[in-house]
């Protein structure tokens, strides 16, 4: 049975490199993925990209409107024998999924019997879940913690927004990083303190 993972983990956790990681050892042995990226992350424009400088081109830009499952069988049909032409669905930045679109996913690994691995963060810059957060978390069927350390030391497990080297506490939900602003994982301790 293929499953919905939800690897998740605040900024810096490595995340989207391990996403690449995965489709390099799936494609290393001849199998196809697909990557799919949330429009409404406009860093990279249509690639995928690591803070550690790797990226490739995103297969699919999902934007919040469009059905995943519809698109992917559109785009990449069935073999002639019936079979599966796609092995692994892997989804950067899964936060900006709209909770249809997770439901969606779920579909593909359940009723397609392809595994869908999607990455992102739970919460935004002000603890609340994201939309496609909590609905992975409700429904995946595994769950993966992916970690990353504060500056103290600690485990970091928040994502604090900043400007000009202060931590904001209001705002749009979404602000992408290197826009107007930028992000720091950290411990609830430091994130509290601010």
């Amino acid at each position: 049975m293929s499953k919905l993972f939800f690897r998740y983990g605040a900024m810096n956790s490595g995340k989207t490199t391990a996403l690449l990681q995965v489709a390099h050892n799936y494609e290393e042995r001849g199998q196809k993925v697909i990557i799919v990226k949330s429009a409404v992350d406009t860093k990279g424009n249509e690639q995928v990209v690591s803070r550690l400088g790797v990226s490739r081109d995103a297969d699919i830009v999902l934007n919040p409107e469009q059905d995943l499952r519809s698109l992917l069988h559109e785009r990449y049909p069935d073999n002639s024998d019936g079979s599966h032409s796609i092995d692994c669905i892997l989804i950067d930045e899964a936060q900006f999924l709209t909770p249809d679109q997770v439901d969606q996913a779920l579909q593909i690994a359940v009723m397609d019997l392809i595994p869908v691995l999607a990455y992102g963060i739970r919460t935004d810059f002000q603890t609340l879940s994201f939309p496609g957060s909590k609905r992975l978390m409700e429904v995946a069927h595994a769950l993966e913690e992916m970690k990353t350390i504060c500056r103290c030391g600690r485990k970091a497990i928040f994502n604090a927004r900043l400007k000009d080297g202060a931590v904001i506490r209001e705002g749009s939900q979404v602000m992408i990083d290197g826009s107007d602003a930028r992000y720091e994982a950290r411990c609830a301790r430091c994130y509290l303190e601010g």
